[in-house]
């Protein structure tokens, strides 16, 4: 029975890349990684950005040394949170992110913007704790899954070939020995048979008459002030209890019979209970937009809300104990690293006690022409490695020059100048608008090998970079 767990692919809206769970097993453990080790992991995705990549290693390397220290002294160890100044697209976001799937931590990434203060209707900051949770349930329950499979896919071969192949009816009473073992024999024969095409794949989409088990629930929704989304879970639960389960038969494909079995192997206390603790203590809460909340109270309109969703975010940040589904979760040792481009307010414009609870402030600089280059073609997953793999797909092999990055990268500094700055991300513009024809060729193009230099970027771009009207909306 083939199947194939597809590795998590990762993809930064800033451009800056994907990693593999394949590559990932290749690494020292966390314990063996030096701050320099981390700093060259990041660099192989990131460019640039030396003091985030050195802050944020020390951060991480600093959880480590506290869990080999005494339960006395490490309970009193807390993280140093860590505040990001940046414009958009220069890797804040992408930084966090590569930290965490280097540690293996449960990591989230939310907009401080989308909060409100207590009262208000809207997202409380609380929520983002539940959030980590329910992201870390989902890590450690893949991690379970994973330590199950060969235990699932055996009982669920067993199972399907007894669907497949029902055992025979008990023979009559005065049927011959021989004829009863002969009979028995046919049957393992045929068995074997289902066996072997079952474990080659042939039997994956066969269609079997199974009883599943089907919650009754009522249709309805109710809207509190504790938001829509920790209710409805509660409330799901509760009645599923008070109205029971259904049985049915419904015909299910064999591929669907492993995750039943492997559902059932898995303790979900057991879950529960690491997934916990690697929250409370693992967990890495990623504030983006924390500049968009900074201002001070003015007495009227917008700026009083600003302030509150600051002092909602503050216990959090210190350290409290927030309620969710799986039980009481505390924050003390989650790691927070807040981040925003504060070009029209600035950090000191949060309030104070904030301030002093993000100790750590690193400035991450604008992106220059050469490292738009570099972007372009260095890390691991380097957006023209990207294109070109797309591309590979319908047999096209697509061809980079030298003087065509230089070129990309020349129109993206150069727009990016006179429009709004968006970092990066402007790659991601400037490519889209210069493959545009090769993409949309692709499937029917004769010749297969397609090079790209500067010529054809220009002619692909210069009359809307020479349009400033028209490249604001296009570029």
């Amino acid at each position: 029975m083939t199947t194939k767990s597809e590795k998590e692919i990762i993809v930064a809206p800033g451009g800056n890349g994907a990693v593999t769970g394949e590559e990932e097993e290749l690494l020292p453990a966390l314990d063996d990684m030096t701050p320099r080790e981390i700093v060259l992991e990041l660099d192989k995705y990131i460019v640039g950005q030396a003091a985030a990549k050195r802050a944020v290693a020390v951060a991480l390397r600093n959880r480590v040394r506290r869990q080999k220290l005494p339960p006395e002294i490490a309970d009193d160890v807390l993280p140093k949170n860590i505040l990001m100044i940046g414009p958009t697209g220069v890797g804040k976001t992408e930084i966090a992110r590569r930290l965490a799937r280097l540690a293996g931590c449960p990591f989230i990434k939310v907009e401080a913007s989308k909060y409100t203060e207590v009262g208000y209707v809207g997202r409380d900051v609380e929520s983002m704790v539940r959030d980590l949770v329910e992201t870390s349930i989902d890590m450690i329950r893949e991690e379970k899954l994973d330590e199950v499979a060969d235990r699932a896919e055996q009982a669920a071969e067993e199972r399907v070939l007894d669907l497949l192949l029902p055992p025979p009816p008990s023979p009559a009473p005065g049927t011959p020995e021989g004829e009863v073992t002969a009979q028995r024999e046919q049957n393992l024969r045929t068995r074997e048979k289902l066996r072997v095409q079952l474990r080659e794949g042939k039997l994956d989409q066969r269609m079997v008459d199974l009883e599943v088990r089907e919650r009754l629930m009522p249709a309805f929704e109710i809207i509190s002030n504790q938001g829509v989304e920790e209710m409805d879970s509660n409330i799901k639960e509760m009645f599923s209890n008070i109205f029971g389960q259904q049985k049915k038969k419904r015909k299910m494909s064999v591929a669907y019979l492993i995750q039943e079995e492997e559902n059932k192997l898995l303790d979900m206390d057991l879950v529960t209970r690491m997934a916990v603790e690697r929250a409370e203590q693992m967990g890495i809460i990623f504030i983006d937009e924390i500049d968009k909340v900074a201002g001070r109270e003015t007495g009227h309109g917008p700026d009083v809300s600003r302030e509150g969703v600051q002092r909602d975010i503050l216990p959090i940040i210190e350290g409290t104990t927030v309620n969710t589904r799986y039980g009481m979760i505390r924050t003390d040792h989650i790691l927070f690293i807040a981040a925003g481009a504060f070009h029209v307010t600035k950090p000191s414009d949060l309030i104070p006690e904030l301030q002093g609870r993000l100790p750590i402030r690193v400035e991450l600089q604008s992106l220059k022409e050469e490292d738009f280059i570099r972007i372009l073609t260095e890390p691991k997953n380097a957006l023209i490695k990207q294109y070109a793999a797309l591309l590979e797909t319908e047999g096209v092999k697509l061809n980079f020059t030298e003087d065509a990055v230089a070129a990309v990268a020349r129109f993206a500094t150069s727009v990016n100048e006179q429009t709004e700055n968006i970092g990066a991300r402007r790659l991601h513009t400037i490519l889209e608008k210069v493959l545009d024809e090769i993409s949309f060729e692709a499937p029917d193009l004769k010749k297969k090998n397609v090079k790209i230099d500067s010529a054809y970027v220009n002619k692909q771009l210069v009359d809307i970079v020479k349009n400033q009207d028209l490249s604001r909306y296009i570029l």
